[in-house]
């Protein structure tokens, strides 16, 4: 196991620097970098200040002058070659130094925290709405299977799971948020929220966070639903069920004390990695949509904006809270079934 173990850590290495790499090659070949954006509001400045002056001329396509692009340069790090910003960067993160963003004179860490609380309520949300009510869904229909129940709730699973997320939060918007107005439109508390009592705080969380969980949980469910009743169909058909039922055990004994111990080893060994992408995946359109300023909003406006620390910081750190979760539903599998050896 400590040499499973042990590997594993050092495959992460490679798989690590190979991402990390490849982003900043493709960034390089990036237009519209910080350098070029300060240039072109330069630009615009100097245009607007040349045109307010009566009988001037405009002057701006002159251009900035080359001293104070190099002066920007050196601001940014692009006057080093990039080569040896690479190697600057894969210092500071050795260290855990994800750097500082450009345009928002916050270091990263300090974004990343501000931004985890609304990623975290979404992610806590979706997870335990998704397992709580997927997982028994599953083991109805897997008990009742071929039945009107089992064929209803297949098509209704199914049909959540055909429409993408974001065009199920837009379809929640304009009815229950425009139409009917009995949800709010954004943000995930009200702007009073701070002048309220806990118990009104409460609710009015919940009354911002229905919509989005909602949006977001429908794929998620699907997929966890038919997971578990596909688990607990391959093990009510094996042999040993058909042994505790010939020894005089109840259904209800064989379902719960035998077969859903071996049915759940495949949900179970993907909790952590589950867990952990409710909180960093799939919510970049549900924040935007619903304009709640969590990390997935925060990794697109750097983009848009080329912030590049920013970018390959929250790369650096979310590859590498991926790795550890992957290597940790691979050690599950241990913990739940001892049958399986890594060796």
């Amino acid at each position: 196991m400590l040499a499973y173990i042990a590997k594993r850590l050092l495959l992460m290495l490679p798989t690590l620097l190979g991402v990390l790499l490849l982003t900043f090659a493709v960034i390089q070949f990036v237009p519209g970098g910080p350098v070029e954006q300060y240039m072109a509001e330069a630009r615009a400045a100097a245009g607007k200040g040349q045109g307010a002056e009566g009988g001037m001329s405009y002057r701006g396509d002159q251009g900035v002058d080359p001293k104070r692009v190099e002066q920007i340069k050196a601001l940014y790090g692009f006057d080093k070659p990039a080569h040896e910003r690479f190697f600057i960067m894969l210092g500071q993160f050795a260290r855990f130094d994800l750097g500082k963003s450009f345009f928002q004179n916050k270091n990263v860490w300090e974004l990343v925290k501000e931004k985890l609380p609304v990623s975290i309520s979404l992610g806590l949300w979706t997870f335990f709405i998704s397992y709580l009510v997927a997982v028994p869904l599953g083991v109805a229909k897997a008990v009742r299977a071929g039945s009107r129940f089992d064929l209803v709730t297949t098509l209704l699973i199914l049909v959540g799971y055909a429409i993408p997320g974001f065009v199920l939060g837009v379809a929640l918007l304009v009815i229950f948020g425009g139409q009917l107005q009995w949800f709010p439109l954004r943000g995930l508390v009200s702007s009073n929220w701070d002048q309220m009592t806990w118990g009104a705080r409460i609710v009015d969380y919940l009354w911002h966070i229905t919509l989005p969980v909602t949006a977001m949980v429908a794929g998620s469910f699907a997929v966890t639903a038919m997971l578990t009743k596909n688990a607990f169909l391959e093990e009510i058909r094996k042999q040993y069920v058909l042994t505790a039922r010939a020894k005089g055990l109840s259904e209800r004994q064989v379902l719960w004390k035998h077969v859903f111990r071996n049915a759940l080893i495949p949900i179970i060994t993907g909790f952590p990695a589950a867990f952990i992408g409710a909180f960093f995946a799939g919510s970049l359109l549900i924040e935007t949509l619903f304009s709640l300023d969590g990390l997935g909003l925060l990794g697109y406006e750097s983009v848009i904006r080329r912030d590049y620390p920013v970018v390959l910081g929250t790369l650096y750190l979310f590859t590498l809270i991926g790795m550890v979760t992957k290597l940790i539903s691979d050690l599950c599998y241990v913990w739940v079934d001892p049958r399986v050896k890594f060796d």
